[in-house]
């Protein structure tokens, strides 16, 4: 295969997918992954993808779409989900099985924990190509249907995984919180987030201080206590106020 036609292969694959892995590249090109990555780095430049570690994901050419490019919101509120990574990542320890949600601030907290011994479940395929060379970690990857934009399984299958499992702890995400609860933006997302909390015996949302007072689609979750906001910033007088009565936990860790 020369040059240009692994090229031309990747970005067919890449426009189709929205995301791939390197190993996926790898074996569809059959080469090395130092050839693929390569070829990522050639796409990148001329604007086609975006490159992250252990894959890429296709650079979205209208500003809808890139609502939901996952690399593209990853940019946003670096500092704070970085602030609110580092505190969730803390609470993690060695032995434990973890859930992890999909979501760039899921993402943040999942690089974190590369170094722990665990076992981790996620229906992320951006955290499960993170994870794939791993020893240190067990990686349990959700069955479903792949939502191409966010880059997670959702569905019946994803769901009926889910509600066979027993988890420590679920690190999740969400699009917005009121005095009601969690809020997020998908359907299907929300019907996934709602086994994870289930299958948990304790969960923690990563929201950054942006999310508070907004709502979404579906209301993923009211405050209840087995379940902690990890945040950058003091929410409004309302909402704490509900997290109390809730007796639900509220964690400031300021950027």
């Amino acid at each position: 295969m020369t040059t240009k036609q692994r090229l031309d292969l990747i970005e067919r694959y890449i426009r189709e997918h929205k995301y791939a892995d390197l190993h996926t590249l790898a074996t569809r090109c059959e080469t090395s992954l130092s050839t693929v990555r390569r070829a990522l780095d050639t796409l990148e430049s001329r604007g086609v993808l975006r490159r992250h570690h252990g894959g890429a994901t296709l650079v979205a050419t209208d500003e809808r779409a890139r609502e939901y490019d996952f690399i593209a919101r990853d940019e946003r509120q670096a500092a704070e989900k970085h602030a609110i990574a580092r505190r969730i990542a803390d609470l993690v320890k060695p032995g434990m099985t973890v859930i992890l949600d999909g979501g760039t601030s899921v993402y943040a907290v999942a690089r974190l924990l590369v170094s722990k011994r665990l076992q981790v479940i996620t229906n992320s395929l951006p955290i499960a190509a993170l994870y794939a060379d791993l020893g240190s970690l067990e990686t349990i990857v959700t069955g479903g249907s792949i939502d191409s934009r966010l880059g997670v399984l959702v569905g019946p299958l994803c769901e009926q995984s889910l509600a066979q499992i027993h988890a420590d702890l679920a690190i999740l995400g969400g699009a917005g919180v009121t005095e009601a609860g969690v809020w997020n933006h998908n359907a299907l997302i929300v019907a996934t987030q709602r086994r994870m909390i289930a299958a948990a015996e304790r969960t923690v949302f990563a929201i950054d201080g942006s999310k508070f007072g907004r709502k979404a689609l579906a209301l993923a979750t009211g405050f209840e206590p087995r379940l902690t906001l990890v945040t950058d910033r003091e929410p409004a007088p309302a909402v704490a106020a509900s997290i109390r009565a809730a007796k639900a936990g509220l964690d400031v860790a300021p950027a």
